[in-house]
């Protein structure tokens, strides 16, 4: 059946896949193709003719050329950095038997809850020139540097403690496959808590690092807030740059050549990480796995000093939004002076919020941009998702690999491209202009959630059997009618997941919308940045707490939505089965299937709510055989075909 719809045709026989199909490929090319023509053509050909004179004007920037080896640096150090303090936290709370292991697990979690802009705007806020803890230690030591929290150890720190999220997320499920009888065996040979964790665990969690390394590494090469908010005039990377570089029509070329070099770089390294990614043995199986328990670290002196490390982190993890839900109950003087008493609290922050239509509006643009462009990007990819699965040919493939762009490029060059592309009249969009409108970030949103949006949903259609829609067919089923009734109710619910994390990683997007954004239709992350640039501490400085308390409670919550429930203990069961008949042989058809579809398994490509198949019924045969037993409900009588045994008691039935 799915070999039918290898070609074009069996496609285009769908007039609504059809549809979708010339609609998607008019978006690719208007939005993602055609903008990044033109950007090379507006570094190489500015004036109609070949031109390289963009080289030398760049190498002889000094600002443009230290941007580009700060950015190197940061991605290198963050690479380290970050996989040593995840790994590290991953198993302090997983692996080991640490006391409190859960209560250091919320305390790390909760980069999971806000972060981008937001996340570095509150560090600048409490640890910055003007935040909470400098105008409290400057009072005891006066003669100390106000600006000791900027330059490139602040970002390097400030970027290692928001990137462990992955680890959180990823690498604790890839821990979960350790298999406990290899470790055990380990032990029997002699072999050290350390060797152990050197030789059999570490390897297992390589493919999941390869991949956090090269997420890290990209978003390092790309930072945008830590190294604008926290950098200061010494540190300064690629992507502020060409924020700065894009402002002006004199220097747009330069930013368009390092917005270049950043997606040849990002080429690069993917090519290179998946390289050393292939070949070796990447798990740890035995024919009956046991699931890992937690091991004891048996060296007392080691014992001390992992515990000590793991809890100093957990304070420099959890005193950020201790103090950020402190503050947003505070005044803009009580945090600027470093003095917080009874009489400071006070609720007028979130009366304003709720009653001043002004305050209120930077969050209902945020909310509104982002419910657009998770609603259309999850629909749009339901049906690219299921053309890709149905009908596997050259050009659907192609189609996938242009889709996947978003991840190759990044977010910078895809922004500076659009802007460049549609300040000008463009056939392609009936000869309008959409630079500085409220529609192109709507666009750059849409662009940005694609790669992750059709990959989860395409492992979603992936894990469902072919039994099922062969089934439906067989029926009569036409291929919208399977689509609407059987499948769509199969990834609903990882859909809904994916729209739900969509929608709150666009909340406080800051590095797309600071280039996109309409002047007067700012989200939240722009103004939560303009408020936080200011020197002084004010009234509308002290808002960005209340925003991001709002944040993070809106993240919360979409967390435990899309992970908490499905991540449950949950009592395994057998599912109830209904007997019929169908063509006089007796059928099990589940009567309901779970509701929630967790993400994990999605990726994976086995979702638990995609329907098991029964076995076939074995051939017939001239000697007696047993057939298969059957789960039924208690005291219902199957139809059983003449000649067949009965699978209660095996005689045969004449």
């Amino acid at each position: 059946m799915r070999r039918s719809g290898t070609s074009m045709a069996a496609m285009f026989r769908s007039p609504l896949f059809a549809v979708v199909f010339l609609v998607v490929a008019w978006f690719v090319v208007t939005f993602m193709i055609w903008p990044n023509i033109r950007l090379l053509q507006q570094v190489f050909r500015p004036e109609g003719a070949w031109s390289f004179d963009v080289f030398p004007k760049l190498l002889s920037s000094e600002r443009a050329m230290q941007s580009l080896r700060n950015s190197f640096l940061l991605a290198v150090v963050l690479s380290i950095s970050v996989n040593v303090v995840g790994t590290f936290i991953v198993l302090v709370t997983r692996y080991f038997d640490i006391k409190g292991s859960r209560v250091l697990f919320v305390g790390f979690a909760t980069t999971l809850l806000y972060g981008g802009v937001v996340l570095v705007s509150g560090y600048n806020l409490i640890y910055g020139p003007n935040g909470f803890v400098t105008s409290l230690l400057t009072r005891y030591f006066p003669g100390m540097d106000a600006a000791w929290f900027t330059g490139f150890l602040a970002v390097a720190l400030v970027s290692t403690f928001s990137g462990t999220g992955n680890h959180l997320l990823f690498m604790t499920n890839a821990l979960g496959k350790v298999d406990f009888q290899t470790i055990e065996a380990a032990k029997q040979l002699g072999a050290s808590t350390w060797s152990i964790l050197w030789r059999i665990v570490l390897p297992v969690l390589r493919p999941i690092i390869f991949s956090i390394t090269i997420l890290t590494f990209l978003g390092g090469l790309g930072a945008m807030a830590a190294p604008l908010i926290l950098g200061g005039p010494d540190f300064q990377t690629i992507t502020p740059i060409i924020l700065t570089f894009s402002n002006s029509l004199g220097s747009r070329d330069l930013a368009a050549t390092l917005a270049l070099f950043l997606g040849l770089a990002t080429l690069i390294l993917l090519a290179v990480l998946n390289r050393l990614e292939r070949g070796g043995t990447y798990f740890s199986v035995s024919k009956v796995p046991v699931a890992l328990t937690k091991q004891k670290i048996r060296n007392p002196v080691a014992n001390v000093i992992v515990h000590a490390l793991a809890y100093a982190l957990f304070l420099i993890y959890a005193i950020p939004p201790v103090l950020i839900v402190l503050f947003s109950f505070t005044d803009a003087s009580s945090i600027a002076s470093g003095t917080i008493t009874w009489d400071s609290l006070t609720l007028e922050n979130y009366t304003r919020i709720a009653t001043d239509p002004s305050s209120f509006r930077p969050f209902l643009i945020s909310i509104a941009y982002s419910a657009a462009a998770s609603l259309i990007v999850v629909v749009a990819m339901l049906f690219v998702a299921r053309i890709l699965q149905r009908f596997p040919n050259t050009v659907t493939r192609w189609l996938e690999y242009l889709l996947h762009l978003p991840w190759v490029l990044p977010a910078t060059m895809i922004a500076l491209a659009l802007i460049i592309t549609f300040s000008s009249p463009q056939a392609l969009v009936a000869g309008r202009v959409l630079t500085g409108t409220v529609v192109i970030l709507a666009i750059g949103y849409i662009i940005e959630k694609i790669p992750f949006t059709l990959r989860m949903l395409k492992a979603s259609f992936m894990g469902i059997p072919e039994s099922v829609e062969e089934a439906a067919s067989i029926l009569g089923a036409s291929q919208f009618y399977t689509f609407r009734r059987v499948l769509l109710p199969l990834v609903l619910p990882a859909a809904t997941a994916i729209a739900a994390l969509n929608f709150n990683s666009l909340l406080d997007n800051y590095d797309t919308a600071v280039f996109l954004a309409h002047p007067f239709f700012q989200p939240l992350g722009i103004f939560i940045r303009n408020a936080t640039a200011n020197e002084t501490i004010n009234d509308t400085t002290a808002l960005t707490f209340v925003y991001t308390v709002l944040l993070m409670l809106i993240s919360g919550l979409t967390m435990w939505l899309v992970y908490g429930r499905s991540t449950k203990k949950r009592r395994p069961r057998t599912p109830r089965l209904r007997w019929g008949r169908i063509s006089g042989r007796s059928t099990a058809t589940a009567d309901e299937a779970p509701s929630t579809l967790r993400i994990a398994d999605v990726a994976a490509g086995t979702p638990d709510s995609a329907p098991v198949a029964l076995p076939p019924d074995p051939a017939p045969s001239s000697g007696p055989t047993r057939s298969p037993d059957r789960t039924r409900p208690t005291g219902s009588s199957p139809s059983t075909a003449p000649g067949t045994l009965d699978p209660t008691d095996g005689k045969k039935i004449l």
